[in-house]
C-alpha cells in the first residue's frame, strides 16, 4: 500500500513534534513517525524527565505553530544565567557572574518546560491539526530517493511517497545513513545526569552553572510546586563518577549533589528519579541530500550546556519552514534543500566548537588551569561590550 504526504518527518521527538506542528499549521500535509510512542506523564515509565530552555529566538516558529500559547502558561523565565567558578581548593564559589537579560531587551534569555510536558503539549496541538498524521510505534525501515520524491518503507509495512524526507530521528539516524552521509563525533568520556530538585532558597528565575572539575552542575528554573521552590538539574562528569552516584542510596546522593552545588539554593531534595546519558559531539557531514533534510541531533549532538541544543534544532526547523513556505512548488528540490544546508551548516559548526570549547575548559582538573579559567571568566565579563557579545551569541540575535 503507497500513500503520499507533502512531508514524512521520522522521529517524534520534541524536535520532529514541533516540526510536525509546525509545517502542519503551515498548510502542508505532514506524517510523523516515532517507534518509541511518546511518554506523556512525568511518574510514568521512561518518562524524559529532561528539561528544555527556549531562548526567546525559538518562541515565533512556536507561536506560528499554535504551541506557545500551550507552552507559556507551565514555563519558567529564565531572566539570568549565573556562572559560578567553583575550582578552588575547596569546593566554594569563589567567582560568581550575572549575565542578565536585561542588559539586551525587555525580554528574558528564555523560557524553561519539561520534556515529559512538550511531548503532552505538542501531541495535543497535532490533535487539533487534520493534515498532520502522529504515527506511535512505527519507524522508517527504508529510504529510496529519487528527484521528485523520496519513497519511505515503514516498519508496519506502508509505503509513503513524500515530497520532502525530514531525518530528526536521533544521532543515529536511520535516514542519515540511508544517504550515507558521514558524521565527526569527538566523544569526551562523559555522562550528564538529569534530575528535579526542591530547595529553600528560591531560584529567582536565575539558572546557575557551576563548574569545579569534571563537568558543570547546572541548576535550571521550574515553577514552584505546592509552595516549594523546584529546579531541573544537570549534572556532567566522567561516565564512572556519574555511574557510581547513580547506585548511592538517596541520602548520600543529595549529600554529594549538596557540596557540589556548593549551597547556593541551600540543602537539595531529590523529587524525581535520575536518567543518564553519554555525552559526546557530533555534526554531520552535510544537512541535506536528495529529498531529504536533517535536523536536530540526526545533523548535530552537543553537550548540555548553554541551552543550544533544541534551540539550535528550532534554528533548522525556522530555516526549513522558511524556505517551504517562500516557495511551496518546490518543496523538497535540490536548489531548496542546498539553500537550507547552506543556511544552517557553518552556524551549526560554529557552535559545536564553542560547546566544545567550553565542554573541555569545565572538564579541566589541573588546579593552575582551574585558577586560568576563573581568570579568565572574570575579565571577559568585566569588559561590557565583550559581556554582551557572549550573551547575544549564546541565544543567537545579532
Amino acid at each position: 500500500m503507497r500513500e503520499t504526504t507533502d512531508i514524512l518527518i521520522s522521529g517524534g521527538g520534541v524536535a520532529g513534534l514541533a516540526a510536525a506542528c509546525a509545517f502542519g499549521s503551515a498548510g502542508f500535509s505532514v506524517i510523523c513517525v516515532e517507534p518509541n510512542p511518546p511518554v506523556t506523564e512525568a511518574e510514568a515509565e521512561g518518562a524524559d524527565l529532561r528539561t528544555t530552555a527556549f531562548l526567546h529566538p525559538s518562541i515565533p516558529v512556536l507561536e506560528a505553530a499554535g504551541l506557545w500559547q500551550r507552552l507559556e502558561p507551565h514555563a519558567a523565565a529564565l531572566q539570568i544565567m549565573r556562572i559560578v567558578d567553583a575550582g578552588g581548593e575547596k569546593p566554594e564559589p569563589r567567582v560568581i557572574k550575572d549575565f542578565d537579560a536585561a542588559d539586551l531587551s525587555d525580554k528574558p534569555f528564555g523560557w524553561n518546560l519539561p520534556n515529559w510536558l512538550l511531548r503532552r503539549e505538542m501531541l495535543a496541538r497535532i490533535g487539533e491539526l487534520p493534515n498532520v498524521r502522529f504515527l506511535p510505534g512505527v519507524g522508517t525501515a527504508s529510504v529510496l530517493t529519487r528527484e521528485t520524491e523520496a519513497l519511505v518503507g515503514l516498519s508496519d509495512g506502508r509505503r509513503i511517497a513524500a515530497r520532502l524526507l525530514i531525518g530528526a530521528d536521533g544521532r543515529n539516524s536511520t535516514v542519515r545513513q540511508a544517504l550515507d552521509i558521514p558524521v565527526k563525533t569527538l566523544r569526551y568520556g562523559q555522562k550528564a545526569l538529569a534530575f528535579a530538585v526542591s530547595h529553600p532558597i528560591p531560584h529567582g528565575n536565575i539558572s546557575t552553572e557551576i563548574h569545579r572539575s569534571g563537568g558543570p552542575f547546572t541548576f535550571v528554573p521550574l515553577p514552584d510546586r505546592g509552595g516549594q521552590p523546584r529546579s531541573a538539574v544537570v549534572w556532567m562528569d566522567r561516565a564512572a563518577e556519574i555511574d557510581r552516584r547513580m547506585a548511592l542510596p538517596v541520602a548520600d546522593f543529595e549529600a554529594e549533589m549538596m557540596e557540589r552545588s556548593c549551597g547556593l539554593l541551600g540543602p537539595l531534595t531529590l523529587v524525581s528519579r535520575l536518567t543518564s546519558w553519554p555525552i559526546i559531539a557530533q555534526i554531520a557531514a552535510r544537512m541535506s541530500g536528495e529529498r531529504v533534510a536533517l535536523m536536530a541531533e540526526a545533523a548535530h549532538v552537543m553537550p548540555p550546556i548553554g541551552a543550544q541544543g533544541l534551540n539550535m534544532s528550532l534554528a533548522d526547523l525556522t530555516a526549513l519552514l522558511e524556505l517551504a513556505e517562500a516557495d511551496p512548488a518546490h518543496l523538497g528540490d535540490a536548489a531548496m534543500l542546498d539553500a537550507y544546508h547552506r543556511k544552517r551548516h557553518l552556524d551549526v559548526e560554529a557552535r559545536v566548537r564553542g560547546i566544545d570549547l567550553l565542554n573541555r575548559a569545565s572538564q579541566i582538573g589541573a588546579q593552575p588551569l582551574r585558577d586560568l579559567r576563573a581568570a579568565t571568566l572574570d575579565a571577559l565579563y568585566s569588559v561590557a561590550p565583550v559581556r554582551r557579545g557572549l550573551m547575544r551569541a549564546g541565544i543567537g540575535v545579532r
